[in-house]
């Protein structure tokens, strides 16, 4: 395994059994956690820009943090669910390289450890509302956080123990994996990699340089193996960190702008706007109560 699990840290935010109907319509949903889906009855759909997948009774579903999706059910689906933070000493997801929906058969253990992870966390559902606008606020995100910190150390390893197993069903699906490993991709992934390690100003010139290709080539390559164009994946990571930052802290803008690599509060949030749509204000406000 090329990263080591220890440094990672899961932060539990909502976890409940549910029972849905076509209320549970909602677009455009972009998180900044994690979501884990077991599904016992019924049928729902989650949509990505890479593809539709169906959730069905007997399987296990991982959404990566940041990953845009449409949720929605046509007729019944009940389902359990587990929404939790990552934190990492590099401050890489184990998910970076593949933002999309991950479906394997849910196990006898599997489905033990969620109905135990609602037992020893209880009062842990969201309880006002299925809609990801109405729930994902900062004072929501705060509430639950202090729950963390008065539970008993003995309900935080196990809750630790419980994400890390549900998280080790499904690393083997991630992507950039070959019995025979690209030089190329291998460059790239590493460019990716250092982009979302370092906070400071990046361009592509020097991604190229550090890669020991020509530029041309570089943004080419980068295109091919990672969907998208250099500058535009420094910004989107960046971005996605900056949304974190405003959702879980009090930092100012100016602070999140240093924090995420931007020189200046200025192209931060002309960057931001560009992004999501959104200035860092107009985020702030839908994001918090």
């Amino acid at each position: 395994m090329e990263k080591n699990l220890l440094n990672y840290k899961f932060s539990l935010l909502h976890a409940d059994y549910v029972k849905l109907n076509k209320k549970w319509n909602y677009t455009n949903v972009i998180s900044p956690y994690y979501r884990i889906y077991y599904i016992d009855e019924g049928e729902g759909f989650i949509v990505s820009k890479q593809d539709k997948v169906k959730l069905e009774p007997g399987y296990f579903y991982l959404l990566p943090s940041f990953t845009l999706c449409n949720l929605f059910c046509k007729v019944y689906l009940s389902q359990y669910f587990l929404h939790f933070f990552e934190e990492s000493v590099e401050g890489l997801s184990l998910f970076e390289n593949n933002r999309r929906v991950i479906k394997v058969s849910a196990s006898d253990t599997d489905i033990a450890n969620f109905k135990r992870l609602l037992e020893i966390n209880p009062g842990r559902g969201i309880n006002r509302s299925d809609n990801p606008k109405e729930y994902e606020k900062y004072t929501y995100y705060k509430s639950y956080q202090q729950l963390n910190k008065t539970t008993s150390d003995s309900t935080f390893f196990e809750t630790q123990g419980i994400i890390l197993q549900f998280i080790s069903r499904f690393l083997n699906e991630r992507e950039f994996k070959s019995s025979a490993p690209d030089p190329i991709a291998s460059k790239i992934l590493e460019a990716m990699r250092y982009i979302q390690m370092t906070r400071e100003n990046l361009t592509v010139s020097y991604l190229a340089e550090r890669a020991n290709l020509h530029q041309d080539y570089f943004s080419r390559l980068f295109l091919r193996y990672a969907g998208q164009r250099p500058l535009s994946y420094i910004h989107e990571k960046r971005i996605e960190r900056a949304q974190y930052l405003i959702a879980t802290t009090d930092l100012s803008y100016a602070a999140i702008a240093e924090e995420t690599g931007f020189e200046t509060l200025s192209h931060f949030s002309k960057v931001f706007k560009k992004v999501t749509n959104l200035t860092p204000g107009e985020y702030k406000k839908q994001n918090r109560v």
